[in-house]
């Protein structure tokens, strides 16, 4: 019997914020997801917590700030052979309060608030179409 060694899996985060009934997406520049909008994030860097890299990647691609951090789901994106690329454990926060207007920097080619609507018509990843719908149903229901 022959030991294969596991895939690579690296743990990565992003930020599901809600603001007025949008919730801010980034279209991706680089791998995974390249030209997928997305919740801002990405890896967790060495010695950093899981919040604390959520908070630096939503400022790094967006330049907004995030207030209450809560833990949402956790998205298990499995390795690519193909591409070459590893396997993702994604932990997804949704953000209290977010303060500062979204602008595109690092990986993002662009970054925004969209509606339901807008969002339907973005190529999006599965776990971002359904986690951005599910929140601004929630808010619709709350408010």
């Amino acid at each position: 019997m022959t030991d294969h060694p596991s895939p690579l899996i690296i743990p990565a985060v992003s930020v599901a914020a809600l603001r007025d009934g949008k919730v801010l997406l980034v279209k991706r520049g680089r791998s995974p997801s390249k030209g997928f909008y997305a919740f801002p994030g990405g890896r967790v860097e060495s010695g950093e917590s899981l919040e604390e890299a959520a908070r630096r990647e939503l400022l790094e691609e967006t330049g907004v700030i995030a207030h209450d951090l809560t833990p949402l789901a956790v998205v298990h994106i499995p390795p690519s052979p193909h591409e070459g690329a590893p396997g993702y454990e994604l932990h997804v926060f949704t953000a209290g309060a977010v303060e500062g207007e979204p602008f595109p920097a690092d990986d993002a080619e662009e970054a925004a608030f969209f509606d339901e609507a807008e969002i339907a018509a973005l190529p999006t990843t599965d776990s971002t179409d359904k986690i951005a719908l599910e929140l601004i149903a929630a808010s619709k229901a709350s408010g």
